[in-house]
């Protein structure tokens, strides 16, 4: 029933896919210049559909005697060239079987079956099914469905843990349509077998059920399903190889070794035959107390410091994994949506000489270097009491919130007017925490094509801002003069918020480039905080004696119980009927 759940979220997200490759010209570190931004456009998918699908869970003896099946991929409203349907269960194989027979049969389980892992090409026949009971001749020649690829993955050395079977057959919605509706005639007479369409995630779950997936590896299944570049896709594939879950279960065999520890003092330390030697017991002469914990409580001390550093993370894993956020901001008809349309190379926002055309936010998700990004062209900000206009003042309270939320805060500029337009700009930035999110902010001035040409460009001054911006850019939106080399410059700003420490990243080649064990989720965080709180309480409780003994080692039970939350050990199901109901069918 967990697992279930669980894997219904592989499959549905609201996040959009990448319509094409970026195109960059080498690795960030290596580079000035980066190619233009790719959008990241949604697409008729119907594994990112957000539609709630609320199926009835059923128990998990019940979902082992059923084999279930479901088109995994291909099939949509366009034809495909392939399309796989996966086949899982006791039942898989006599399936199969009664698939591949010409004609009727009394029985099938003596039709032979490809070799197990090598693909074969066969004919399926679509089984005939009884009508209004009238009994069907045996013999009888069956019509051919498809000429298809099959594939078996006998269990347990399958995905599932169960015989899998593979059919890989022509892409079009008649084939399609075909296969599926012959499966779910195996359910009716004459054949009468317990198959049946799975729900979503459930070969995930049936994954999960048998060992072959942790809950930390599904939710980087889920990561991996719909990854939308290339920084998403490498760090869900380093989830997924379980070194995550290792880490984090080290910890908490950790813990448990040292509640074995205190178990032994609860219920033994009265015992003459256990001696201090056992128990790690010292003689605390300055306080007169027992100190019962001996050498656990410095390991505790260090699990709890790993855990400290793990979270000292700038939340980059989450941020990789949600997409990096930039605003656009800066007064009424500086150019913040032209900007925008430039990054996405497309009319995403409407752009026009009046000013305070853009009344709301207009989002844009983008490919930057590899990296998700949400950009964000924002109402145009006046300075402070210079408007009653309801509508104006509501979209400048939700500019400053962008700017607030933001990863990459890009402050525009009218390049005819800058001393007067960082007046607002400077209103926007005292009321935001700049050490905040570890945020960058980039300063742009457009219509450098309006000044005169004996004006001095190359000055970075920022005696104009009450916050110093060390980044400032030059450019046109109208003739593309110094674009280039802004979109390259806030792709590095991406990329160094994604990125380790420059003194931890040796390698300096990317978000990455590290062990991998990164967190990913606020569930992880959360529950690595709650741990580390825990392990902080027992370092008080431990040096009070045999008095807070007890409390001491529940201390080290809440923080086992809090890793275990995160891999699944302890209390998830709260958890799994969340993350399956978001699976794909067929995953």
């Amino acid at each position: 029933m967990l697992a279930m759940t669980l894997f219904s979220f592989l499959s549905i997200s609201t996040r959009p896919r990448v319509t094409s490759a970026f195109m960059q010209k080498a690795s960030f570190r290596n580079t000035v210049q980066f190619g233009r931004p790719q959008e990241i456009t949604a697409k008729n998918n119907r594994c990112l559909s957000t539609r709630n699908i609320n199926s009835k869970i059923k128990s998990s003896a019940t979902d082992a005697e059923e084999t279930i099946y479901a088109l995994s991929s291909g099939g949509g409203a366009a034809a495909t060239a392939v399309a796989v349907v996966r086949i899982t269960g006791p039942q898989s194989h006599l399936a199969l079987q009664t698939l591949l027979s010409k004609t009727q049969q009394e029985s099938y389980d003596h039709i032979k079956l490809p070799q197990s892992r090598y693909a074969a090409l066969r004919m399926l026949h679509d089984p005939i099914s009884s009508k209004q009971g009238r009994e069907i001749a045996i013999g009888t020649k069956r019509d051919p469905l498809d000429s298809s690829l099959v594939l078996l993955f006998d269990g347990p050395k399958s995905f599932t843990g169960e015989d899998i079977i593979e059919i890989h057959s022509h892409g079009s919605r008649a084939v399609v349509q075909g296969v599926l509706s012959a499966l779910e005639r195996l359910s009716s007479p004459p054949y009468n077998m317990n198959i049946r369409p799975a729900d979503r995630g459930e070969f995930t779950q049936r994954a999960y059920g048998s060992g072959k997936l942790g809950l930390v590896e599904v939710e980087a299944l889920a990561d991996l399903i719909v990854a939308d570049t290339s920084y998403q896709r490498l760090q869900a594939l380093r989830q997924l190889d379980g070194r995550l879950s290792d880490l984090y279960e080290g910890w908490r065999e950790e813990l448990i070794k040292g509640l074995a520890h205190a178990e032994a003092v609860i219920d033994f330390g009265d015992d003459d035959d256990l001696d201090d030697d056992d128990l790690g017991v010292e003689e605390d002469m300055d306080s007169g107390q027992m100190g019962v914990w001996g050498a656990i409580r410095p390991k505790m001390n260090n699990l709890q410091e790993k855990m400290k550093k793990h979270l000292a993370d700038a939340q980059r894993g989450e941020i990789l994994r949600d997409g990096v956020k930039v605003a656009i901001v800066g007064v009424p008809n500086a150019g913040k949506s032209s900007l925008l349309n430039l990054l996405a190379d497309r009319e995403a926002a409407i752009v026009s000489p009046i000013a305070g055309t853009t009344r709301d936010i207009v989002e844009v998700t983008l490919d930057l270097g590899g990296v998700r990004c949400v950009v964000s062209d924002t109402a145009g900000v006046r300075e402070d009491g210079t408007t009653d206009d309801i509508i104006e003042v509501e979209g400048i309270k939700r500019a400053k919130k962008a700017a607030a939320d933001a990863h990459v805060l890009v402050c525009m500029v009218d390049s005819t007017d800058e001393e007067n337009e960082m007046i607002a700009i400077n209103d926007i930035l005292e009321d935001i925490d700049m050490d905040a999110k570890k945020r960058n902010v980039l300063l742009v001035r457009n219509k450098i094509d309006l000044l005169d040409a004996a004006v001095d460009l190359s000055s970075d001054d920022s005696s104009l801002s009450s916050v110093s911006i060390k980044e400032q850019y030059q450019i046109s939106c109208e003739t593309n003069s110094g674009v280039d080399a802004f979109i390259g410059a806030l792709t590095h700003r991406v990329l160094d918020r994604v990125s380790l420490d420059k003194s931890d990243d040796a390698d300096g080649n990317g978000p990455t480039d590290d062990e991998g064990a990164v967190i990913t989720r606020a569930r992880h965080r959360h529950h690595v905080e709650s741990a580390a709180d825990a392990l902080h309480r027992f370092t008080i409780r431990s040096g009070e004696g045999y008095m807070a003994l007890d409390m001491a080692a529940e201390e080290l039970r809440l923080a086992a119980s809090e890793l275990g939350r995160i891999t699944g050990a302890v209390d998830v199901e709260d958890v799994l009927d969340v993350l399956f109901s978001d699976f794909c069918i067929g995953k």
